[in-house]
C-alpha cells in the first residue's frame, strides 16, 4: 500500500475536505482519501503511485492549491 501525503492550501470547512476527497475519488483508483483542513493536507492510500501533475491538476481544478506531494511506500 502506498501513502500519498498532498499538502493543499485554501480548504476552510468541512465541505472542502469534502470537494477534495470527491475529486481525488472520481479520478483516480484508491483504496482511500482524507482531507484535512486543519492539517492543510489529503492523505491518499493506493496500491499504485499516483501521477503527480494530475494530481495537481486535479486539486488545482477545484479551487485549492496544490503545495507539495510526499509518498510513503
Amino acid at each position: 500500500m502506498i501513502k500519498t501525503i498532498v499538502r493543499i492550501d485554501g480548504m476552510m470547512c468541512g465541505m472542502c475536505e469534502n470537494h477534495i476527497n470527491e475529486a481525488v475519488r472520481n479520478n483516480f483508483k484508491i483504496k482511500k482519501v482524507k482531507a484535512s483542513k486543519r492539517k492543510k493536507q489529503a492523505v491518499i492510500l493506493s496500491e499504485e503511485l499516483l501521477d503527480q501533475n494530475q494530481l495537481k491538476e486535479v486539486i488545482e481544478n477545484t479551487g485549492y492549491h496544490f503545495i507539495s506531494l510526499e509518498t510513503v511506500e
